[in-house]
């Protein structure tokens, strides 16, 4: 393999891990990897959007054959989905879009896509609304993580 097909698979992979998501991808591609930062903006993108499309997809049966497998798991994700869902449903159905791309975009650990995901499964929002939202969450966690990648950057070389 090429050095720039391995640092394309470094970058689309670890763009994929929770917490670092976009968020250490794109960092590690600009200053690890010495890519371009369209590059970096692209591969890390794709990374983190395909592993939603994974996760949307595989919550609902994982879920469903946690809880018919295990009594530990049917009581902790049944009491998760009740207190989630009689706490906050009310709030997120008015706000639920701009919340979850929100969420995703705020470039912090814990706020991500993996945890957007999450919450989309537990709110009952379908695949067909939450891809997209979770995915202008992530271009928007993208860019704000360049810029300031950029900014940083920048500053350091003037000083």
């Amino acid at each position: 393999m090429t050095e720039q097909l391995i640092n394309i698979l470094l970058t689309f992979g670890m763009a994929m891990l929770p917490i670092l998501e976009v968020r250490g991808s794109i960092p590690f591609a600009l200053g690890v990897l010495n890519m371009s930062l369209t590059q970096a903006f692209i591969w890390s993108v794709l990374g983190n959007i395909t592993v939603v499309a994974i996760l949307l997809s595989l919550l609902d049966p994982v879920t469903q054959f946690l809880m018919k497998h295990s009594k530990w798991f049917n009581k902790f994700l049944t009491n998760l989905f009740q207190k989630t869902c009689h706490k906050h449903t009310e709030r997120f159905n008015e706000v639920g879009a701009i919340f979850l791309i929100t969420f995703v975009a705020i470039p912090l650990p814990i706020t991500g896509a993996w945890t957007g995901s999450l919450i989309a499964y537990l709110f009952g929002v379908k695949f067909k609304h939450s891809f997209p939202l979770i995915s202008i969450g992530i271009i928007g966690a993208a860019i704000l993580v360049s810029l300031g990648f950029e900014s940083i950057s920048a500053l350091i070389q003037v000083f």
